[in-house]
C-alpha cells in the first residue's frame, strides 16, 4: 500500500499556524513512508469563500517548504492542477457528488428534508430549554422517496440528510488516541447536500478521500466527533475506510485554543516579522510532537526521518513565542549573510533608514550591519531598531553607567587622540579598526577596558555590543568625528 495523505483547507482567509502544522504533519508522515502528499481545496461553503485565499495559501505553503505532490499550483500567475486524481478543487467536482448522493437516496442511507429554518430554530431552542443537545428531530426521515422527489420537482426548498442508524455504537482506532467509540444517539442526521446544491464538508470529504486514494486522514481534533458520520458513509458505500489521526490543538499561554484575538496566528504574520521559514516549521513541528532523541533543532530531512505518530501528544501543545524566538535566532545566526541582508533591506527601507534607490549602492554597508546584528536579534523586523545606532551624529546613552565611564579622567584626552587617528587615516577599513587600538595603547599606555569601553560608549552610547572594530568601519570617518564631538559637548564634564 502506498501511503497517500491530504491537507484540505478552505479558502476563507489567512493560513492559521495550526493549519500549517496539520499540513506539515501530513507532509512529514507521507515523506517518512515514501508516500504522496496531496493538497485539496474545500471551497463548497460559498458564503465563506475569500477571493485570493487559494493563491495566498499556495504561496504560504511554498514559502514554508511544505510542498504537495498533487493538487493546485501557481504557474505564470495562474492556478493549475497537477495529478491524476483531480479535480483537486471541490467546486469542480459537483457532478461526482450528485451521482453518489443518488446512490445514498436509493439505498435508504439519505433522505430529503423540507424543514424550514424557522422550524429548525424552534426545535433547537426547545431542546436547549430541556437541557438536551440540539439536533435534528427526524421529522422528514420517513417521507417516502417518491413523495419527496415530487416535492423537489415542484420546487420546494430542501436539503439532503444522512440517515444515521439508531442507537448504534461506532468504533474506530485513532493512531494518536487509540480506540474511540461513539453512539449515534449523540449524533445528528447531518446535512449532506445544502439548499444551494453544494455538498457539505461531511459528504464531500468522504467522496474525495475515497476517489483520491487517501489512506490516512490527519486532521485537527475538532473533527473527532464527526468521524463516526464519515465511517457510516464509508460503510453505506461499501468502501474501505482510511486510518484516522486527530491532532491536538495548538494552545495559547492561557491553555486556550490559539486564535487571532490573542495576537499573531497567521503564517503571514510571522513571515512579515522576519521569521525564517525553516525556523517556523522546525518550531511548529515541536508543538505537539517530539522525536525519540528529544532533539529540538532539526531541518526538514531530519524531521522526516524521525517523524512518527507514536510521539504525537494527545493533549494540546502550548505555542510559546519565546521558544519560537530562540529557535529563530539560532537559524538567523547560521543563515547565509547575503540571504539575511536581502531579507533585512525592506525593513530598513520601510523605517526610512535607507531609500529604495540606495539598496544596491549601500548593500555592502548594510551587510556589515546585518552581520553584527545576526547574533543579537530574534526576528528580522528587529533590524530597524538595531540599525538606528549606526545612523546620525547624535548619541543617546543607554544608562548612567555609560556617562560615568565617559567622565573618567583620561577619557577626554583618549577621545581626542582617537578622533585624530580617524581624521588622519587613509581609509576607515577593517585593517584600521584592528590597528588603531594597538597604536593608541602604545602611545598612551591606556589599555583593556580603559581603552575600549570609553570609545564604544562615545560611538554607540553603550558599554557592550558588537565588535568595536566592525562598528568603526560601519560608522565611517565622518560619523565617528561628529559623534565624538557630540559626546564631548553634551556628556563629558571633566
Amino acid at each position: 500500500m502506498t501511503v497517500r495523505v491530504r491537507f484540505a483547507p478552505s479558502p476563507t482567509g489567512y493560513v492559521h499556524i495550526g493549519s500549517l502544522r496539520t499540513a506539515l504533519y501530513n507532509y512529514l508522515f507521507a515523506k517518512n513512508q515514501g508516500g504522496k502528499y496531496i493538497l485539496r481545496i474545500e471551497d463548497t461553503d460559498r458564503t465563506r469563500y475569500v477571493e485570493g485565499a487559494i493563491e495566498n495559501m499556495l504561496k504560504a505553503m511554498e514559502w514554508a517548504g511544505v510542498v504537495h505532490d498533487e493538487g493546485p499550483f501557481i504557474e505564470n500567475d495562474e492556478i493549475v492542477q497537477r495529478g491524476d486524481r483531480g479535480p483537486y478543487i471541490q467546486s469542480e467536482r459537483l457532478d461526482i457528488y450528485h451521482k453518489y448522493i443518488e446512490n445514498l437516496l436509493e439505498n435508504g442511507h439519505a433522505y430529503y428534508c423540507f424543514c424550514s429554518k424557522d422550524r429548525l430554530d424552534k426545535i433547537r431552542e426547545q431542546q436547549r430549554a430541556q437541557g438536551l443537545t440540539p439536533r435534528y428531530d427526524g421529522h422528514c426521515r420517513n417521507i417516502p422517496l417518491e413523495e419527496a422527489r415530487r416535492r423537489v420537482e415542484a420546487g420546494e426548498p430542501h436539503v439532503i440528510r444522512l440517515k444515521l442508524p439508531e442507537d448504534t455504537d461506532v468504533t474506530f482506532t485513532d493512531l494518536v488516541r487509540g480506540e474511540v467509540t461513539m453512539n449515534t444517539r449523540d449524533l445528528d442526521d447531518q446535512v449532506l447536500i445544502k439548499t444551494d446544491g453544494f455538498p457539505t464538508y461531511h459528504f464531500a470529504v468522504v467522496i474525495d478521500d475515497h476517489f483520491m486514494g487517501i489512506t490516512h486522514i490527519i486532521r485537527g481534533e475538532e473533527w473527532l466527533s464527526s468521524t463516526p458520520k464519515h465511517i457510516i458513509l464509508y460503510d453505506a458505500f461499501g468502501w474501505e475506510k482510511p486510518k484516522y489521526v486527530h491532532l491536538p490543538n495548538i494552545l495559547n499561554a492561557e491553555k486556550k485554543k490559539l486564535s487571532k484575538r490573542h495576537g499573531d496566528v497567521a503564517v503571514e504574520d510571522f513571515r512579515k516579522k522576519g521569521y525564517l521559514p525553516e525556523a517556523l516549521v522546525n518550531y511548529i513541528a515541536l508543538v505537539g510532537w517530539s522525536p525519540d532523541d528529544n532533539e529540538e533543532i532539526m531541518d526538514m530531512d531530519e524531521m522526516i526521518e524521525k517523524f512518527s505518530f507514536d510521539r504525537v501528544s494527545k493533549s494540546g501543545g502550548v505555542f510559546d513565542i519565546d521558544k519560537l524566538n530562540w529557535v529563530n535566532s539560532h537559524y538567523i545566526k547560521k543563515a547565509d549573510l547575503d540571504r539575511l541582508t536581502n531579507l533585512c533591506i525592506p525593513y530598513l527601507v520601510e523605517a526610512g533608514l535607507i531609500k529604495e534607490d540606495e539598496k544596491d549602492e549601500k548593500y555592502d554597508w548594510v551587510k556589515r550591519i546585518v552581520n553584527t546584528a545576526k547574533e543579537r536579534i530574534e526576528y528580522l523586523a528587529q533590524i530597524s531598531d538595531y540599525a538606528k545606532r549606526f545612523f546620525g551624529e547624535e548619541v543617546k546613552l543607554e544608562s548612567e553607567d555609560v556617562k560615568e565611564v565617559l567622565n573618567e579622567e583620561h577619557v577626554s584626552k583618549l577621545l581626542n587622540i582617537f578622533k585624530e587617528k580617524v581624521s588622519e587615516a587613509e581609509e576607515i577599513n577593517n585593517e584600521f579598526g584592528k590597528k588603531v587600538f594597538k597604536t593608541i595603547q602604545k602611545e598612551t599606555g591606556i589599555k583593556g577596558k580603559k581603552l575600549y569601553m570609553p570609545i564604544r560608549a562615545a560611538l554607540t552610547g553603550q558599554l557592550h555590543g558588537p565588535d568595536i572594530d566592525e562598528v568603526i568601519v560601519i560608522l565611517g570617518r565622518e560619523n565617528i568625528i561628529k559623534r565624538v564631538e557630540f559626546v564631548k559637548n553634551h556628556y563629558i564634564i571633566i
